[in-house]
C-alpha cells in the first residue's frame, strides 16, 4: 500500500529505483532479523541482479502520464516504509522457520505453507480492517458493494485468483526463502519482456536495456554455479 501510494508523490527515477531495490532490504533483513549468513556469492548476486535491474528498468522509455512530479517528504517516507517493511517481512520469515526448528530440535522442521499462508493474511487483514474503520471507509464499501452485483462476481474472482496465486508465492518462501522470492518477483518483469522480444520481432529493448539483462541473468548463474560447488552435507549411514 505504501509504495502505491508513494508513485503519486515521486519521481519517475525514484518510482524506478524503489521498485528495483526491493532485494536489497530483503538481503539485510535476512541477516539482523532473520539470524542467516550468506557466502560472497549471494552478496555478489544481489549487487548484480540489482545493478541489472535498475539499469533494465531506467533504459525503458517511460510511459504517457508516468514521469511523476518532484519528490516529496512524504513520497520518499513512503518508498522507505515499503523497502523496509518487506526486509522485515523476508527477515521475520527467515526467524519464523529457525524458530520452528529450534522448538521442535529438528533442522528440518518449518511451517508448511498454508500455515504461513493463513496466518499472514489473518493479520493482514485485521490491519486493513483497522484501518477501513479508522478513515471510516468500511460501511462506504459495504454498501458498494450492495449496490453492485458485478463487483462482486469480480472481487470474488479476483480472491480466488490471489489465493490460487499466493500458494505458488508461500510454496517459494517455506521452500527456498523469501531473499530467493524477491529475486524471481524484482526479476520477473525483465523475462516477460524478453519472452516477449523472442515471440514477436517488432518488440525491441536498447542497448541499456540489454546490458540490464546480460547482469541480471549473470548474477542468477553466478549464484547456480557457486551452489553446484559448495560442499553439501552427504547423509549419514545407519
Amino acid at each position: 500500500a505504501a509504495s502505491n501510494e508513494a508513485l503519486r508523490y515521486v519521481s519517475y527515477p525514484t518510482q524506478v529505483l524503489g521498485k528495483s531495490c526491493k532485494m536489497v532490504p530483503v538481503f539485510l533483513m535476512g541477516i539482523l532479523i532473520g539470524g542467516k549468513k550468506y557466502g560472497w556469492d549471494t552478496y555478489l548476486q544481489v549487487i548484480t541482479v540489482t545493478a541489472g535491474v535498475v539499469i533494465f528498468n531506467f533504459g525503458a522509455p517511460a510511459k504517457p502520464g508516468k514521469g511523476g512530479g518532484s519528490d516529496s517528504a512524504y513520497g520518499l517516507s513512503l518508498i522507505a516504509l515499503s523497502l523496509v517493511l518487506d526486509g522485515v517481512t523476508g527477515g521475520l520469515q527467515d526467524r519464523v522457520k529457525k524458530t520452528a526448528q529450534t522448538l521442535n530440535n529438528n533442522p528440518k522442521a518449518k511451517p508448511s505453507m498454508f500455515e504461513s499462508m493463513m496466518y499472514t493474511n489473518l493479520a493482514g487483514a485485521v490491519v486493513a480492517l483497522a484501518f477501513c474503520v479508522a478513515t471510516g471507509q468500511l460501511q462506504e464499501g459495504i454498501d458498494f458493494c450492495k449496490r453492485s452485483e458485478e463487483f462482486i462476481y469480480a472481487l470474488s474472482a479476483f480472491s480466488i485468483s490471489s489465493a490460487v496465486g499466493q500458494c505458488f508465492i508461500y510454496f517459494t518462501v517455506t521452500e527456498f526463502g523469501p531473499l530467493l522470492l524477491s529475486t524471481v518477483t524484482t526479476t520477473r518483469k525483465i523475462f516477460s519482456t524478453v519472452y516477449s522480444v523472442f515471440r514477436n520481432p517488432d518488440n525491441r529493448l536498447n542497448q541499456m536495456q540489454w546490458t540490464g539483462c546480460f547482469m541480471v541473468f549473470g548474477g542468477i548463474i553466478i549464484e547456480m554455479v557457486a551452489d553446484r560447488f559448495k560442499p553439501h552435507d552427504k547423509p549419514k549411514k545407519a
